[in-house]
């Protein structure tokens, strides 16, 4: 695992939380946001590294636990690194 993580637990909670199945995680100018589908515009569609609705977890119904939440936290961050590297 990589020592320094590009997505923040709380971006990943407030991923989760989401009520909106469209809502993605982006990178922005080197930050984790969440955005709903209608926030992203074209120059930044290339920059959603995941959306709420592909998640199992998010599917699963699964509780939303500090477990989930770094689990899944490390499993965007190595696929930003992918699409970054």
């Amino acid at each position: 695992m990589p020592s320094v993580a590009l997505v923040e637990p709380d971006c990943v909670r407030q991923l989760l939380e989401s009520a909106d199945p469209d809502a993605a995680v982006v990178f922005v100018r080197g930050d984790c946001v969440v955005l709903g589908e209608r926030d992203i515009d074209e120059r930044h569609r290339r920059l959603v590294i995941v959306h709420r609705r592909d998640l199992p977890e998010v599917r699963s119904g699964a509780p939303i636990t500090d477990e989930l939440v770094e689990s899944v936290m490390w499993r965007i961050d190595h696929l930003a690194r992918d699409l970054c590297g």
